[in-house]
């Protein structure tokens, strides 16, 4: 349920209807926006009668809400989220490119290919220490080694990094090391791992599952915010269908269906959608002029050596006119990608 506030409120007021709530046994979530207060309740709201908070004469408007997401829900949120990334500010009319390989494949590689994404206009640099991989003779990562190259590099070339996390098991490791924990697709509905990312304070970024509807992936989110950690980026990275002239297929209009539903700021993997590179600058351009605030892309100086999905990685020359082209596409749309 969702109450709007009159304008001319004051806080004591607020805080009585607030309180009033609260003996009834619902949880109070309280949203500011630029021009009015909403007070979403969360609980079995058909025990209350909307009606009945019409007595409080500072009520504007009681809505109930029907989607069974409810913290990561625009209505309870009007205002888009800005998720701070040590630093880096994503969401609002903020556009950021992240940048990286696939996998972390030695200490010599990450310091090669760290400065040249920065100078091609990465803000965050990625690269896999865990890999989830479907074969497993496949490479698996350096594990607790990968991170700690990653680390090393944040430190030198003063970047946020972001890698994928497997296990519960990890989390204080990432917390030590990473900058944006990344929840892959196959994790997605981990719902043990969700609730165990609920109670930090470290930004989430949380891929969409491989066949997963747009409401399961909000709904994984929820499990983030319900557990008390606002810092939640969405990723879509493409969803498998009966096409197979691409690795996935990405699905654009989920970037304004989950903004429309959504306050949380949502990016696009292309790398991993199209699963050839020849395909990734159109599919970036395509998110970027469809409202998505940000891109997460594998690049890799010797694709044609990677340990993993080097078919899919742009070299960083090609990265660099990218993300040259994605800020003229960003100004199009009055939108800043720095």
């Amino acid at each position: 349920m969702i109450i709007k506030i009159k304008n001319n409120a004051t806080q004591e007021q607020i805080n009585e209807l607030k309180k009033h709530l609260v003996n009834k046994g619902f949880e109070i979530h309280e949203s500011f926006g630029k021009s009015t207060t909403i007070i979403g309740v969360i609980g079995d709201t058909t025990t209350i009668d909307p009606n009945s908070l019409y007595a409080y004469e500072y009520v504007d408007t009681v809505l109930r809400v029907q989607e069974a997401f409810k913290k990561v829900n625009r209505k309870f949120k009007p205002d888009d989220t800005i998720v701070d990334v040590a630093g880096i500010k994503i969401g609002g009319k903020n556009i950021v490119v992240i940048g990286g390989p696939c996998a972390v494949e030695s200490n010599q590689q990450i310091q090669e290919i760290t400065p040249l994404v920065i100078e091609a206009g990465a803000k965050i640099l990625r690269g896999g220490a865990y890999k989830p991989r479907t074969s497993p003779y496949s490479f698996q990562g350096l594990e607790q080694e990968g991170l700690e190259i990653l680390s090393q590099a944040k430190q030198k070339y003063n970047i946020p990094v972001v890698s994928e996390i497997m296990s519960v098991d990890d989390i204080d490791l990432f917390v030590k090391h990473v900058d944006l924990i990344q929840v892959g697709a196959r994790n997605m509905q981990n719902f043990a791992l969700l609730k165990e990312l609920g109670k930090i304070n470290k930004p989430i970024l949380l891929k969409r599952g491989i066949a997963n509807t747009i409401e399961e992936w909000l709904m994984s989110a929820e499990y983030i915010l319900a557990g008390g950690n606002t810092n939640v980026i969405l990723c879509e990275r493409g969803i498998r269908t009966f096409e197979s002239s691409t690795r996935n297929t990405l699905d654009l209009s989920s970037i304004p269906v989950i903004k429309k539903l959504s306050h949380l700021p949502i990016i696009v993997d292309p790398s991993h959608a199209a699963g050839r590179w020849e395909y990734i600058e159109s599919l970036s351009l395509a998110s970027i002029a469809a409202g998505a605030d940000g891109l997460i892309v594998e690049v890799h100086q010797t694709p044609e050596t990677a340990l993993s999905d080097g078919q899919q990685s742009l070299k960083p020359e090609k990265f660099k006119t990218l993300v040259a082209k994605c800020k003229r596409v960003a100004e199009a749309i009055d939108r800043t990608l720095e």
